[in-house]
């Protein structure tokens, strides 16, 4: 069973995966991916060299990130190609480690999950919710960004009602560490039930 986990910038996913990794469950993370297909010899990143040329890497051949959202950011065909050269190399190498994944069940975090087609990939969605108070608190101590650079990406981002009309479970992220770490034992055990209950089913 795959269960896909997501919510707005500082709702507190990292922390959520990380206990569920405790557990001894597999976290397949959508932005360590995005990451790991666009490392030098690689070959998204050397289609990125030729289409944008060299000097969008950096001195030791990694990609120059500032500059290349510079370039997306202010460009929307330039945006709409680089999606479409990672976009599939990402979902192939998603789908490739959800696959050999070995625990009771699965856990693919993704803070794009549902505005992309990634929900396709799960059997139900979680969805780590706090208020927006919370979030540009947690995101601007987190990333050292000023409120209202997070106060824009919240406003890109899919809206709470969206989100929660998606979602299957919710973990209302609110509190301390001590009441997270409740909120994941109890949707763990679970989950557990229906990963049992699925594989009778197969």
């Amino acid at each position: 069973m795959i269960i896909g986990l997501t919510g707005g910038i500082g709702s507190g996913k990292s922390e959520v995966s990380r206990r569920f990794q405790a557990l001894g469950i597999t976290i397949i993370d959508a932005d360590d991916i995005a990451r790991q297909v666009v490392e030098p010899n690689q070959p998204a990143l050397q289609h990125i060299a030729t289409h944008f040329g060299k000097n969008i890497l950096n001195a030791n051949d990694t990609l120059n990130r500032a500059k290349l959202r510079q370039i997306i950011f202010s460009n929307a065909l330039e945006k709409i190609w680089l999606e479409n050269l990672l976009h599939p190399i990402i979902r192939e190498e998603t789908i490739q480690q959800l696959h050999s994944a070995k625990s009771t069940y699965v856990i693919l975090a993704s803070p794009l999950l549902l505005e992309t087609t990634q929900h396709q990939m799960v059997e139900r969605i979680l969805v780590i919710d706090a208020s927006e108070e919370l979030q540009l608190t947690r995101a601007s101590e987190r990333d050292q960004s000023n409120r209202e650079q997070i106060k824009k990406i919240i406003t890109t981002q899919m809206s709470r009602v969206d989100r929660y009309a998606k979602a299957d479970d919710i973990i209302h992220n609110h509190g301390d560490l001590a009441e997270l770490d409740e909120h994941v034992k109890k949707l763990h055990a679970h989950y557990l039930t229906l990963s049992q209950q699925m594989e009778k089913h197969d």
